[in-house]
């Protein structure tokens, strides 16, 4: 019988192969932003990846999870992944898994870009909350903080960058009719 304790983390496996396997399917690069500029939010997802995967035998947990608490998560966090891989495909060959400018680079505000200026991150972060929902220790907890920090870092960087790269008044006036990360949220 399925058990949420091994599906989320085969989950998280799926997601994290798929995605490096579709990373050669992108467009030729053509300007990037510094390793040292992007050197901060990488730390910080390495150090909210190193959190994650600490093994739980002996943790103290906040909460505990029942049995439908635990696939409601792991339902949250398939919903996640499923989100990172609509704007991934939406976006196609511009997709880059750090700061760059593609070739034919533009604004992409429809799909799930009409929602949320970044589903890539939105997703991933509702799949680590659920993640760590469901296994409620205080790495797990450290994690979400971790990340969210890390994405947070990146965003300020992206939106720097795009702005600059495919201009400052187009990309305004997505900002303004698009919220960050919240569907619906404050923009």
């Amino acid at each position: 019988m399925l058990n949420p304790g091994l599906v989320i983390p085969l989950l998280w496996l799926i997601w994290m192969i798929s995605w490096v396997a579709a990373a050669r399917w992108t467009n030729q690069t053509t300007g990037r932003v510094s390793f040292k500029e992007q050197l901060p939010y990488h730390l910080l997802m390495l150090a909210g990846i190193i959190c994650f995967i600490v093994p739980m035998d002996g943790i103290p947990r906040f909460w505990h999870v029942h049995l439908i608490g635990a696939w409601i998560c792991t339902a949250l966090e398939a919903a996640g992944f499923a989100f990172t891989w609509w704007a991934r495909i939406h976006l196609g060959k511009l997709w880059s898994g750090t700061v760059t400018r593609k070739e034919g680079h533009h604004i992409v505000d429809t799909g799930p870009y009409g929602i949320v200026r970044h589903p890539i991150y939105t997703g991933l972060l509702l799949a680590v909350l659920a993640t760590a929902a469901a296994k409620a220790t205080v790495f797990d907890i450290g994690a979400v903080v971790l990340f969210t920090l890390s994405f947070w870092v990146k965003i300020r960087l992206e939106e720097r960058w795009l702005s600059q790269e495919l201009g400052a008044e187009s990309y305004a006036a997505y900002r303004k009719r698009v919220p960050m990360l919240i569907p619906f949220g404050p923009k």
